[in-house]
């Protein structure tokens, strides 16, 4: 008699895939709602998402909007902060291309 198992062959089979990250520094503005845009650095950026410092007061449930010199407005949210830190997904992930030319703005200057 042969034993099986419902188990998967490998525990990273259930996991996600995350988007490549690129490590970045750009410089950019973001606000939450009717606030003020204030002047931010965005970091490990992806086609799905960044991390974000320099933003104050954030507020997880609010919608984030985002500009990236170059770029149209962009919406985010909130996934996780962790001190001044804040990690954040793209309500529509950016188009390979435009994740592209960003890596290399931020590389050039």
């Amino acid at each position: 008699m042969i034993a099986t198992s419902n188990t998967p062959a490998s525990a990273e089979a259930d996991v996600p895939q995350r988007a490549p990250r690129a490590s970045v520094t750009l410089r950019c503005e973001a606000r939450q709602g009717t606030r003020q845009w204030q002047w931010v650095l965005l970091g490990d950026l992806s086609e799905t998402g960044f991390r974000m410092t320099g933003f104050t007061n954030p507020s997880p449930g609010v919608p984030l909007s985002i500009k990236i010199p170059g770029l149209q407005v962009l919406t985010a949210r909130i996934c996780r902060q962790e001190g001044a830190e804040l990690g954040c997904e793209f309500a529509a992930p950016l188009y390979v291309a435009v994740f592209e030319h960003l890596v290399k703005a931020s590389k050039a200057g």
